[in-house]
């Protein structure tokens, strides 16, 4: 075959260009810092790149799951000590009103605190998280008590009502395979019937206008204060009805104490899985920059002695290419 000039001027552009290019891509890599920039540079990588970062924001989607969790559960824990403070109040002056005497004033006062305290568990039943209510399911648009503590579940909007069952819990994704229920069911606190009632805290669901079992007990306690000498013996009961509300609200508390703790484990072990996708997704893509410092100084040396042994070949010619 007859080679010519023009084929050695060719054959030395197209491998000088082939050496700058690959000089080009390292000196790309140094500052870009990573070994691909489009798909095409490395198929493989970059399929596996899209994938590590799929992960890593999933994972990030299940820890602000988790966060949003716990902020929930500390907002119905925060709850749950106010409930649990109230009937500490209460159970004191019961205590008192059993044991001593006082005036028509001092009754008066009393009962009157009673009242406000029951108004506050009413408030609280009524505690609301970003503004979805915390007691009642995952009707978490509804209320879970009217003014006067009775189970009204009432939509603010529309007036709606319905019923509310213990199953109906809101559950969040917090891994691949892995949920939390979130929310408290306002029965399992406040109990379901009135001050006769052997199961309050057992039952499953409550309809509209039901009795708050908790609520009873402090009307029931209202309602002896009329007369605590002759109501005395009923008194008493409110003593051990309110022992029992506050043994189901700190059984309630060790419940969603349980979670959070189970939560933290979630978090820690979701921020470990972050930082060791984080690290595999850097060895896929991220640059070596000590290789490729020596590789940009390989190609340079290289790309020089070709640019150098071109011109000694076909000197003339490459002169009069250049002209």
């Amino acid at each position: 075959m007859r080679v010519t000039n023009n084929m050695l001027v060719g054959n030395l552009l197209y491998n000088l260009n082939q050496n700058l290019g690959r000089l080009d891509k390292i000196n790309e890599q140094i500052s870009s810092k990573k070994k691909f920039s489009v798909p095409s540079d490395d198929p493989i990588g970059a399929s596996k790149s899209l994938k590590l970062r799929t992960d890593i924001s999933k994972i990030q989607q299940y820890k602000r799951n988790a966060e949003d969790a716990e902020s929930w559960m500390r907002e119905t824990e925060s709850a749950l000590i106010e409930i649990g403070s109230v009937l500490h109040r209460a159970n004191e002056l019961a205590v008192q009103m059993a044991n001593e005497t006082y005036s028509d004033e001092d009754l008066k006062k009393v009962k009157a605190e009673v009242e406000q305290l029951k108004k506050h568990l009413i408030e609280i039943g009524n505690t609301t998280y970003a503004g979805r209510h915390i007691f009642t399911g995952y009707k978490t648009d509804k209320k879970l008590f009217d003014e006067k503590g009775k189970y009204k579940l009432v939509d603010e909007n529309s007036n709606e009502t319905s019923k509310l069952a213990v199953n109906e819990i809101v559950e969040y994704n917090i891994g691949v395979s892995e949920t939390v229920k979130v929310n408290t069911v306002g029965i399992k606190v406040f109990g379901v019937g009135t001050v006769d009632e052997s199961n309050p805290f057992e039952k499953t669901e409550v309809d509209t206008n039901d009795t708050s079992y908790l609520i009873s007990v402090f009307e029931q306690f209202e309602a002896a204060l009329e007369d605590p000498e002759a109501n005395k013996g009923e008194i008493d009961k409110t003593i051990g009805r309110l022992q029992t509300c506050m043994d189901q609200t700190l059984s309630v508390r060790a419940e969603i104490g349980a979670k959070m703790r189970r939560l933290e484990l979630t978090k820690d072990k979701l921020d470990s899985q972050v930082l060791s996708t984080t690290e595999l997704l850097s060895k896929n893509e991220d640059t070596d920059l000590a290789k490729a410092s020596i590789d940009l100084k390989a190609e340079e040396n290289v790309y020089r002695a070709s640019l150098a042994v071109g011109m000694n070949i076909i000197q003339p010619s490459l002169v009069d290419f250049l002209r």
